[in-house]
């Protein structure tokens, strides 16, 4: 059998609250495959963001296990853990956060340098660098700063970026909540195409539901509870 490429089992967070404590993940298990897609939908202050953030390292949950392929999440040191998230996990904020010094080809740039890969000749990087942006629409604006770029298109940078150290993981938070519907759609749709062609396995939270058939699955989070709402199968 496959190794799933996610896989949270019984995890629990809670967080201090005045005397007592409020539970933000309660015992969510999920499994995710290599190029599956799956949307985390629910309430605002639900839980979906916490989610997101434990899957990728950012934030240790108090039980259960959380593994990225073979390699158990929670029993790595912080330092451990962030070369992990920075070598194998990509991730899209809701805001694209990107240097506004830079321009979209040297943002790209600056993550190849800082991955795992730095050793790569700077020639083929930045060719990797083009290739993303092409693939992302973005080919004519490599030369451009943040201050430059569309909301949309600056998000499209997002993406690439997380991309560029071709991670196993690829989370994405609300990528569509400061764009227009048009906008909000053709960023959807380029997420899904992309995700689907690199066979990245994405956690992607929206409130949009709108794309949500076209997911592999989706779960919804309510008081840190974790249902599935829709599972795709094979086989009718």
């Amino acid at each position: 059998m496959t190794t799933p490429a996610l896989t949270l089992d019984d995890v629990t967070l809670t967080y201090p609250d005045g005397a007592g404590r409020v539970t933000a993940l309660d015992s969510v298990s999920l499994t995710l495959g290599r190029g599956e897609i799956a949307a985390i939908t629910g309430p605002s202050g639900s839980g979906k963001s916490t989610l997101l953030a434990v899957a990728s390292t950012l934030i240790r949950p108090d039980s259960g296990s959380v593994r990225l392929g073979d390699t158990e999440l929670t029993a790595l040191s912080r330092r451990e853990a962030s070369t992990l998230r920075r070598d194998r996990i990509g991730i899209v904020f809701q805001q694209s956060n990107l240097v506004s010094s830079l321009t979209a080809l040297e943002q790209l740039e600056a993550m190849a340098h800082l991955g795992q890969r730095w050793f790569v000749p700077r020639r083929a990087g930045r060719a990797k660098a083009r290739d993303l942006l092409d693939a992302v629409g973005l080919a004519d604006h490599a030369g451009k700063r943040p201050a430059q770029l569309s909301g949309g298109q600056r998000q499209r940078v997002n993406l690439a970026r997380a991309l560029m150290n071709d991670p196993s993981l690829l989370v994405v938070d609300e990528p569509t909540s400061a764009l227009d519907q048009e906008r909000g759609a053709a960023i959807m749709d380029l997420i899904l195409g992309v995700v689907r062609e690199r066979e990245v396995a994405t956690l992607l939270v929206t409130h949009d539901r709108t794309h949500l058939c076209r997911m592999d699955a989706v779960h919804r989070v309510v008081d840190g509870s974790l249902t599935c709402e829709y599972l795709l199968t094979t086989g009718g």
